[in-house]
């Protein structure tokens, strides 16, 4: 059986798999959703295990087309460095997301309460999230415009739904206000692909790059789907709805939403402005670079505001995701020599190292709100005594997150200072420093409260150590990410045309 049979094998599965885990989840008893979880965890976890031993036979990417019929009727799947290295980080976030679930979510959804509204929220869990990780798997190997579309769409409906499975009207207004940007972001999309269609007459993303797009049509295409997955994304500044929406979720649902749901969006910017556009310097991507630049500061200057500890979590999600857009600027030279690799493995390494990281700590906020039955800072006073694995996963996540060596975090700042060095981008490398100082205070914040012992917390819920350990497990990954870069990175930067 040759390489490229083998590989088509492994990517069917790591779509599919979940998608039919997810059925199986949707029956609503502990048995099929324990099943349910355990065959969408098994078959990603076989699938990427797969494509890891398929790929790197000389071919830097991996074509299959399903059933036969490729571009431009058919149906393209594409895997490269890149692809691979998000999917992996999809299938370890999200095994360690499901085995938290079960325990979050076990007393609620098969116990005393089954019958109350949040108990028949919970049993939906499983199957959203099933549904949420087939869309992403099929985003990182979709290899057209309109297959992209459709799964940003299960992706958009499936997110909002995760956050009203709380059933308290914040948590549905936040949902509510989810779906509504959902779908604007959707529809400007699908009108940049309309415009594409008519353009080249076709949606493959290989063939629209070598059609050279130029011209008045695909710049407005450009423009439109930018602005439609820069909403999804929530970038500054289009972030308002993320904040509520992450922190109404339940634990395990705002770690899918913040550690890998925003990741789908910004994934399709990234190979619609270097793959198909290969845009190169200019006021547009300067513009990027200022969103990003926005979203640091004012994410972190929120965060450092809040007195809700997942809406302090959430507010840095938005000001994570700046570092990410500020890595367009960076990756084109602006003597036009080409891309720069430091920025391109540094903001895809950010992507990896803040998708772990940041699971970890919602997974260990959650953790802390579960034990005291609140989530404000205030009600974790002393928990650190209590609780000492879930306060250094957090402490160890967060630290990851501002840059603290050896950590993965570290890794990604370095080698965007480095990009941003090399091409003369002092401002750019001091706002990537006062970045990191900032995540740094809002983190070095919530540890005082959890370690102070001035106001300890009246009611004390045990925590599972099975949610314990999942947090901390994603903690330690953030920091083992910092000794595997070189591996990594040369996956990543093979990705780059």
């Amino acid at each position: 059986m040759s390489p490229g049979l083998d590989s088509i094998h492994w990517m069917t599965l790591v779509v599919l798999g979940p998608l039919v885990a997810s059925m199986v989840a949707l029956a609503g008893t502990p048995r099929t959703l324990r099943l349910g979880l355990a065959l969408g965890v098994g078959s990603v976890l076989v699938g990427v295990g797969g494509l890891w031993l398929t790929f790197g036979g000389g071919d830097p990417v991996l074509r299959n087309p399903l059933g036969g019929w490729g571009a431009p009727l058919g149906i393209d799947l594409r895997l490269d460095g890149l692809a691979l290295v998000m999917l992996s980080m999809t299938a370890l976030v999200g095994a360690a997301i499901s085995l938290y679930s079960t325990a979050y979510f076990g007393d609620i959804s098969f116990l005393p309460l089954r019958d109350s509204p949040a108990g028949r929220g919970a049993r939906f869990f499983a199957p959203l999230w099933l549904l949420l990780w087939s869309a992403l798997n099929g985003i990182y190997l979709s290899g057209d415009l309109f297959n992209l579309y459709v799964l940003l769409e299960i992706l958009g409906l499936g997110a909002a739904a995760l956050v009203t499975l709380a059933v308290t009207p914040k948590a549905t207004v936040a949902g509510m206000r989810y779906l509504l940007v959902s779908l604007v972001g959707s529809l400007a999309f699908l009108m940049g692909v309309a415009l594409l269609y008519v353009v080249a007459g076709t949606l493959s993303l290989e063939l629209l790059a070598e059609e050279g797009l130029q011209g008045p049509l695909p710049a407005a295409a450009l423009a439109l789907m930018t602005v439609g997955m820069a909403a999804k994304t929530a970038i500054f500044p289009l972030h308002a709805w993320l904040p509520p929406a992450h922190a109404a979720a339940p634990a395990p649902g705002s770690a899918v939403l913040s550690a890998l749901v925003v990741k789908g969006s910004f994934y399709i910017i990234v190979r619609l402005w270097v793959d198909v556009y290969g845009v190169g310097p200019g006021p547009a991507v300067f513009v990027l670079g200022l969103l990003g630049a926005g979203a640091i500061l004012w994410g972190s200057i929120l965060a450092l505001r809040q007195r809700s500890l997942k809406r302090l979590v959430a507010y840095s999600t938005v000001a994570q995701l700046g570092y990410l857009f500020v890595m367009f600027p960076l990756l084109v030279s602006g003597d036009g020599g080409g891309w720069n690799v430091d920025a391109w493995t540094g903001g895809f390494y950010h992507a990896l190292s803040h998708g772990v990281a940041k699971a970890a700590m919602f997974l260990a906020a959650g953790s802390m709100s579960y034990a005291v039955a609140r989530d404000d800072l205030s009600a974790i006073s002393g928990i650190a005594h209590r609780l000492p694995m879930t306060f250094f996963a957090f402490g160890l996540g967060g630290l990851s997150l501002a840059g603290i060596p050896p950590s993965g975090g570290f890794v990604a700042k370095w080698l965007l200072l480095r990009a941003a060095l090399a091409d003369g981008g002092w401002g750019w490398a001091l706002l990537l420093t006062l970045g990191g100082l900032l995540t740094l205070a809002y983190v070095l914040m919530v540890l005082r409260y959890a370690i102070d012992r001035t106001d300890p917390p009246t009611t004390f819920r045990p925590v599972p150590r099975r949610m314990e350990w999942t947090a901390m497990g994603l903690a330690l990954l953030s920091v083992l990410l910092g000794f595997r870069a070189v591996e990594i990175t040369e996956l990543l930067a093979g990705a780059l045309p």
